[in-house]
């Protein structure tokens, strides 16, 4: 396994070079083009890493799987009262469909979804956003992870597109709290600083049945698991969710910072970040590594 990705690793190297890194969020914009990483963890505990897999870099969208996974568990089906559960065939922040659709985002993984999903963990806990990062460095067994406060200060002066997804979800009766606080809570979240190895262990329990960390405790039911799997299929890759699937055929998910994290079922997680993105937001050597584990994952029979 350690070959094979170290392999993969070159390979997804030639990819270097392509698309850009996220300059929306100006502490992003610094992010080194160059660097790939990419870590696996097994169902049995194994830990594999190459390249860059051991550099903390800004989760962003991928903190929306465990936003959805902590609200799933305090809120429950009553969740799908607020937020949507279908494919948006739009960019991540788009305001096109939220005001035709009365306040109610389209899924948990666009930025509207999100931020109703933050609303809810606000009304649950006193510290949203230090509760996470808590459930983050438990799930991971790191407990150095931290907040990136000048992420999170370069999100909040730039936070004006989701500042308005915000309100107009208010006005619809669609978020309980304040914006203010609501929005902090989501760029705190998405400013979490983890590594490919952080979050192929941190969100393994979305490969092994709910448990953390392989044969470790249940931290979600077998059956939530297979749901959020799905939401991460359908919808995990921003507009190209559809693309990635055919092509990866694992649930992702992505994040502007470059990292992406997918699932084989019942086997592994693999974790790929590279900083330079496709259009549509998500890392373009990360895509190639991921493309080129799951070809390879199960080869054929040589006479086949």
């Amino acid at each position: 396994m350690q070959r094979w990705l170290e392999d993969i690793h070159a390979r997804a190297r030639t990819r270097l070079g392509r698309g850009r890194v996220a300059d929306y969020i100006p502490a992003l914009a610094r992010q080194d083009p160059a660097r790939l990483g990419i870590a696996v963890y097994t169902n049995a505990g194994e830990r594999y890493v190459a390249g860059d897999a051991e550099t903390p870099f800004s989760i962003q969208s991928i903190a929306k799987v465990l936003l959805l996974t902590l609200a799933l568990r305090t809120h429950g089906e009553a969740l799908w009262q607020r937020v949507g559960l279908n494919p948006s065939g739009m960019p991540f922040n788009s305001l096109a469909l939220l005001e035709a659709e009365r306040g109610k985002p389209r899924n948990p993984f666009i930025n509207a979804g999100a931020i109703a999903v933050a609303d809810c963990l606000v009304s649950a806990f006193v510290t949203p956003d230090k509760h996470l990062r808590d459930v983050a460095r438990r799930l991971a067994g790191n407990a150095s992870i931290l907040i990136d406060d000048e992420v999170l200060a370069s999100e909040w002066q730039h936070r004006a597109r989701n500042a308005a997804a915000a309100y107009l979800m208010k006005a619809f009766g669609n978020l309980d709290n304040e914006v203010d606080e609501v929005l902090r809570t989501y760029f705190s979240c998405c400013a979490l600083a983890m590594s490919c190895r952080d979050l192929a262990i941190a969100l393994s329990f979305l490969a092994s049945d709910g448990h953390a960390r392989g044969p470790g405790e249940r931290f979600v039911s077998p059956g939530l698991t297979r749901r959020i799997n799905a939401i991460m299929t359908t919808c995990g890759m921003y507009d190209a969710a559809g693309d990635f699937a055919y092509r990866v055929g694992l649930p992702a998910k992505s994040g502007v910072g470059g990292g992406i994290v997918a699932v084989v079922p019942g086997r592994m997680t693999v974790c790929a970040w590279s900083p330079a993105l496709d259009d549509s937001g998500n890392s373009v050597a990360a895509q190639h590594a991921l493309e080129l584990f799951a070809e390879e994952l199960d080869p054929p029979p040589p006479d086949a």
